[in-house]
């Protein structure tokens, strides 16, 4: 391990903060990935002689049952393992956009940059939900278009972020050296721009997770995410939000998920932040 590598791993290991939330978030996702497994119940089949059952170790229904019979264990695992892979998949995506985008734009300059960066001006004015409720009726409601509509909408920020850090970079000794050599643009930006600017993207892709899960748990919410039968943090919040006055571990169980999960996420990447650049919490 590299020192600088090493000088990181230890500003995080000293932060207990950091510490403690990475561990209950590492153990949220395996709860999402094995506890499905664990229960004995499927998706979609209720237990018709547990309907609106509170939490209970009766007939293995450990965090009760919704009106329908069906098992809130299985459905809320179930539903933060689709939440923090549609988070983490439209994360990828706007990471890919808006560092291609924001380096380019940063490094080529001129109108070029006066351009593209007009076109992020655009975008920044058109409602996040009006854009995904667009999406949703040409093409349809599915996992894939739902992760790419939202991380086709993340992208702004981080290209803004990229095409800073570039546009200091254009200025460096090493860049004009490359182009007096002749390397090509595109090399310049793959081998040169971005790895240099990769710290703050790490940082705020870090960040950016727990708002595409926020996100996507609002569109599920409103209906136009995750569809049944598939559950969703959202979707269960809303069902749970419909029966709370007879059966308020509907909505407290995925509730408590979704504030565990993004809460845990954002100190993570806080965490993160600070151990890449120690002096901005100063």
């Amino acid at each position: 391990m590299t020192a600088p590598a090493s000088g990181l791993w230890q500003r995080l290991a000293n932060d207990r903060w950091v510490v403690g939330c990475g561990a209950l978030l590492a153990a949220l996702t395996v709860l999402a990935l094995v506890g499905p497994a664990l229960s004995p119940y499927s998706l979609e089949t209720p237990d018709w002689r547990a309907m609106a059952l509170p939490p209970t170790t009766q007939d293995a229904h450990w965090f009760g049952t919704d009106r329908l019979g069906r098992d809130l264990w299985l459905r809320t695992w179930h539903g933060t393992r689709i939440s923090l892979l549609i988070g983490l998949l439209a994360t990828a995506v706007s990471m890919l956009i808006g560092v291609t985008w924001g380096a380019i734009a940063g490094y080529v300059g001129g109108r070029v940059d006066a351009l593209m960066m007009r076109f992020v001006d655009v975008l920044y004015s058109l409602p996040y939900v009006f854009f995904v409720i667009v999406l949703t009726v040409l093409f349809g409601r599915n996992l894939i278009l739902i992760f790419l509509a939202i991380g086709a909408v993340g992208w702004l920020t981080m290209a803004r972020i990229v095409r800073g850090q570039t546009l200091a970079l254009r200025r460096r000794p090493f860049i004009e050296a490359a182009i007096a050599m002749g390397v090509p643009t595109w090399r310049i930006v793959a081998r040169h721009v971005v790895p240099n600017v990769a710290g703050p993207v790490i940082v705020y892709a870090t960040l950016t997770i727990p708002q595409m899960i926020l996100f996507e748990s609002f569109l599920s919410f409103l209906g136009l995410g995750v569809q049944e039968p598939l559950a969703s943090l959202g979707n269960l919040i809303a069902a749970g939000a419909a029966e709370m006055e007879i059966a308020p571990w509907m909505l407290i169980v995925p509730a408590g998920v979704l504030v565990l999960l993004l809460g845990c996420c954002n100190f993570v990447g806080d965490g993160l932040r600070d151990a890449l650049d120690p002096g901005s919490n100063r």
